[in-house]
């Protein structure tokens, strides 16, 4: 139980930080690079890339907490 605990609060933690510092400077180098004829196409794609860098921020801190919490957790073996 310990385990997904600390791999929730790892995985909001890092998801966060994503969110206030990572995703907004990515999606702004990736709309930088391509040239767009309509509003509509630099939006989608900055949304798109915000979104993606977030939910790869979650997954990657969910691991983290994972691995930590499996150095806490106690495997019985029967």
């Amino acid at each position: 139980m310990l385990r997904y605990l600390l791999a929730m609060a790892c995985a909001i933690v890092v998801a966060l930080l994503a969110t206030l510092y990572l995703s907004p400077q990515l999606a702004s180098m990736a709309v930088d690079r391509f040239t767009f004829d309509s509003p509509d196409d630099v939006g989608a794609l900055e949304d798109g890339v915000y979104m993606l860098s977030n939910f790869a921020a979650l997954l990657i801190g969910w691991i983290i907490g994972w691995v930590i919490g499996g150095r806490f957790s106690k495997e019985t073996t029967a």
